[in-house]
């Protein structure tokens, strides 16, 4: 037995039914012509359009927003890779040469 999924869509058909709905048709009959679950979907539409406009009917983006100004973890630069490895080798130079220190200290 396969669950039912969560219906979405398209701004546009969104757009359409509440522009529809607004000029005076029922929202029942507009559900049922569009084959809507309920005609609370029409006039919930209506509602969000009313409050904050035509964009509020678009499509929102799933999970946890970007910070804005960090980039994605992908897109790091050849110029910033090279900087971390650069650094990298210095420590381990570093880290060689205090240890050859400590055995010829030893051999003494």
């Amino acid at each position: 037995m396969t669950k039912p999924t969560k219906q979405s869509y398209s701004f546009d058909f969104k757009l359409a039914l509440v522009m529809r709905f607004i000029s005076g048709e029922a929202a029942s009959d507009l559900a049922a012509e569009a084959g809507l679950s309920s005609p609370d979907l029409v006039k919930t539409w209506a509602r969000v359009y009313r409050r904050d406009g035509a964009d509020a009917l678009r499509p929102k983006t799933k999970g946890r927003p970007r910070k804005p100004d960090s980039p994605p973890p992908t897109e790091t630069s050849e110029l910033e890779r090279l900087r971390r490895e650069n650094e990298r080798l210095r420590a381990e130079v570093a880290y060689l040469g205090k240890l050859r220190a400590l055995r010829a200290q030893k051999q003494r």
